[in-house]
Parts: structure tokens; sequence; C-alpha cells
């Protein structure tokens, strides 16, 4: 039951971020944008497997098109929880090879296993043979001493023929000893000649850079050789750079401002509140919507002091608003 990639366009997406590109954080971005990608945050096999997955795998259905990212290392649990992920109706279903924390490392998934190219590889046949959705690769460039171009074209190259045909890179190699993942998302140095070189060698695979892209000209920048580009904690501080690159890379361009959005966003809060959510935990995604603006910070910590205390008080968003200099 393998099949061909189903067209989901990779120009333009948001990293997937533990603790942070949760339903809310993704429903919020997709107002920005109707067409950038979204990620889950990664979701372990063992999660899935083990527990409730009802609200693991709950999402809105204005998401799409939304990617599920796994982390795993077992074929056949990677299998069964691509088929939850495509019963659950995702477009798309990525499994991290990224991810450097000592956590990831005792599982055996995410960065450790590009040394672990053939089973890899496993998986990616087995999950393709089991679901119809795209089976896709988020990676690192390299781990500790195997970092060189040869290491992590031989690691594309297995995982080609196993039928991946998006690789999302990020252009860092992962030092598994002695650096925090935070620290591995800055110290290692960026190499974008990895990807570049790899879209040269493999042209019909669907390459996508991630990694230090903050601004639209970097993006534009990467554009010129790759398919798409990935951001993350660029897109988190400052969201509105979603709207940047949105109508600067390609897309139909959108008209809707800040106040717009805050105002479809408000109504979701509202309805999630009625499902008995607290406001402190649909905050978050909203905290950099007016970075750059008098007033941001005052705005921040309005909504992270006021939403614990008033859990059902939609009012704080538009108290908080007030207190930026803004005018749509």
């Amino acid at each position: 039951m393998s099949s061909d990639h189903r067209g989901i366009n990779h120009r333009l997406s948001v990293a997937p971020m533990l603790d942070w590109t949760d339903r809310h954080c993704r429903y919020f971005h997709r107002l920005i944008s109707p067409e950038i990608v979204l990620y889950t945050e990664m979701l372990t096999t063992g999660a899935l497997l083990n527990s409730d997955r009802t609200d693991l795998l709950a999402y809105d259905q204005s998401e799409h098109p939304v990617v599920i990212q796994l982390g795993g290392s077992n074929p056949e649990d990677l299998a069964v929880c691509a088929k939850m992920a495509e019963e659950a109706g995702f477009d798309e279903v990525n499994i991290n090879i990224g991810c450097p924390s000592d956590r990831v490392q005792s599982g055996r998934f995410g960065a450790c296993l590009m040394r672990e190219p053939e089973l890899v590889a496993e998986c990616v046949e087995k999950m393709r043979q089991t679901v119809t959705i795209p089976v896709t690769l988020k990676t690192r460039i390299g781990v500790d001493n195997d970092a060189d171009y040869d290491f992590f074209k031989r690691f594309v190259s297995i995982n080609r023929d196993a039928g991946c045909e998006t690789f999302i890179v990020h252009a860092r190699k992962a030092l598994l000893k002695g650096l925090s993942p935070k620290q591995n998302r800055n110290i290692p140095p960026l190499q974008y000649h990895f990807p570049e070189q790899i879209k040269t060698d493999f042209p019909d695979l669907t390459i996508v850079v991630n990694g230090g892209i903050d601004t639209v000209q970097k993006a534009q920048n990467h554009l010129q050789y790759a398919d798409g580009v990935m951001i993350g904690r660029a897109f988190w501080n400052a969201p509105w750079l979603i709207r940047d690159m949105h109508n600067t890379l390609g897309f139909k361009p959108l008209q809707t401002n800040r106040d717009d959005i805050l105002s479809a966003y408000q109504d979701y809060c509202v309805h999630m509140m009625d499902q008995g959510l607290s406001l402190h935990w649909l905050i978050r995604p909203i905290l950099g919507l007016f970075h750059g603006f008098s007033g941001s910070r005052k705005w921040k910590s309005y909504l992270v002091t006021q939403a614990p205390k008033r859990k059902n008080d939609i009012r704080v968003l538009s108290e908080a608003r007030s207190i930026v200099d803004y005018v749509s």
C-alpha cells in the first residue's frame, strides 16, 4: 500500500517543537497562514501505544495540512502508530532522527539513529507498507565525529532507496555528549552546504532546510536551491514572521492584520474554555504576536500574570491588547 507523495507543499513549515507546537499553537499559526505546513510535537511510540491516544492525536480540522512527528525505532511499533495517525486524518507522518536529548538516546531514537541508517530504512519501509500517507524524515547532518558529507549522503541514499521522498535537514550535526538540547540548537555550526549538495546529488528528493532561518531574506536565499524551509523558534518568538514569509514566498497574499487574528483566536479560547481548559494554557502561542511594538513586553507580562489567576476570563486578552501601541 505504499504511495507516491501526495503533494503537500513543503515550501514553508513550522518546526515540531516539544512542549510548544501543541494543538492550540497550531490553531493560532493556521489563523495566520492557511497554507503553511504544521507539525505536531514529537510523539513517542510508547506514549501512543501505552496511554490515552485520543488526546495525543487531537487536532482541529482547520489545521490541515498537518503532519504528525513520531519518535521511535521499532519498525512494527512505528507502523502501528503511523496507522493510528492515518486513521486520525493526519496528512503525513514524519520520523524524528534529529533530537539529541539524553532521554531520546536512552530510548534509541532521535539523532543517534543517524548511525543506524539501515534500521531507519526498515522503519520507513514498514510504515510505507502500512499506510498510504507519505512517510518523511527529519534529520541532522551527522552526530559527533560521524559528520562528514559522505556519512550524511549514505544515510540519505539508504533511506531514499527505502522509499522516503522528503528529508527535512537541520543543517547542524548533533553532539550527543556534553551539550543540552538547547545548546545543540545553537553551538554546532550551521553547514548549509550539506542540504544544498544533497539536493544536487538527489534532485528527485524534496529537501527542506531547517536551522538558523529567522528572516525573509534568509528563507529566500535557501529557496534558491531547496524545496522548502522550516522555521522553529523564530516563529515562536515572533509569529507574525509567518505572515511576512507567507506574503513573500509565493503564496497568495493575505490582508488580515494582528487584531483580526487575535479576535479569531479569542473566539477559539472561549470555545476551549467552555470545554474546561484554562486560559493559562491558551495564551502561550500569542505572547509574541506584537513583537517589535511598543508595549509588547508589558503585553506578555500581563498575560502571563493574569491568565493563571483568571482562568476563565477572556477579558484578559482585550485588557492586555490595550497596553500595546499597535494600530491595525
